[in-house]
């Protein structure tokens, strides 16, 4: 899978913007679902796809809702705490897909924050 696929909300706005006019494997292809064969050629990977998909409306196969716990949905929006921090709660970090210890660097702006994933090599990924 390519690292750029689109999850969570992301895809479920390429789905939707897609659905009306490609089949299921252009949209897939479309949200980054794919692969290189050893011969070079392109596989588009329809069940990576259709889990993630699942997982992002907060669905999975057995029928229940995807999270160990109920409670609220991440609504993308954060407090700054009494101390002086912002907590990325785990309802965004599992809905990105990210594991314990990935490393971020933090880029300042005006108006905003941005969090840019670290490689396994130290480098920074764009």
């Amino acid at each position: 899978m390519s690292e750029m696929a689109l999850t969570g909300r992301e895809l479920v706005k390429k789905v939707e913007e897609l659905a009306a006019t490609a089949s299921k494997k252009e949209i897939a292809r479309a949200c980054g679902y794919t692969t290189q064969t050893k011969e070079g050629k392109e596989r588009v990977l329809l069940a990576e796809f259709m889990n993630f998909l699942l997982a992002a409306k907060g669905l999975s196969m057995d029928g229940e809702t995807t999270g160990s716990r109920g409670g609220r949905n991440a609504n993308f929006r954060i407090q700054v705490q009494k101390n002086g921090n912002l907590l990325v709660g785990a309802a965004y970090t599992r809905e990105m897909g990210l594991k314990p210890g990935q490393e971020f660097e933090i880029s300042l702006g005006r108006k905003h924050i941005k969090l840019i994933k670290v490689g396994s090599n130290g480098l920074v990924e764009e």
